[in-house]
């Protein structure tokens, strides 16, 4: 009986850590020119307004887009102008980047 509860609550832990770990491991994009943004604009109308956006990956490692990679990112993968803006201090807050879409001629 005192097993199967111990085997339940470590594959549980286990479960937990794997799942806490995926989360974080997903890379995030970051309003690094205004750092109060907490959601209530996109990130379309930010760069509209010349607000500057960093990729932040897994490891804390961050890239600054330039305005180069922003248009070739709106090419390639435009649900990321989509979703709302956060600021750094909020990069708990923010949603994970959207996955990539193959273009339908590239299939």
């Amino acid at each position: 009986m005192q097993s199967k509860l111990r085997l339940t609550l470590a594959l549980a832990l286990v479960c937990g850590l794997l799942l806490s770990s995926a989360a974080l491991a997903q890379e995030k994009l970051l309003c690094v020119s205004n750092k109060e943004l907490k959601g209530q604009e996109t990130v379309a109308s930010c760069l509209a307004k010349g607000e500057r956006f960093a990729v932040v990956d897994r490891y804390g490692i961050v890239h600054v887009l330039t305005p180069e990679e922003v248009d070739l990112t709106r090419a390639f993968n435009p649900k990321v102008f989509e979703q709302r803006a956060y600021g750094m201090p909020y990069i708990r807050l923010a949603p994970p980047l959207p996955p990539f879409a193959v273009p339908q001629e590239a299939q």
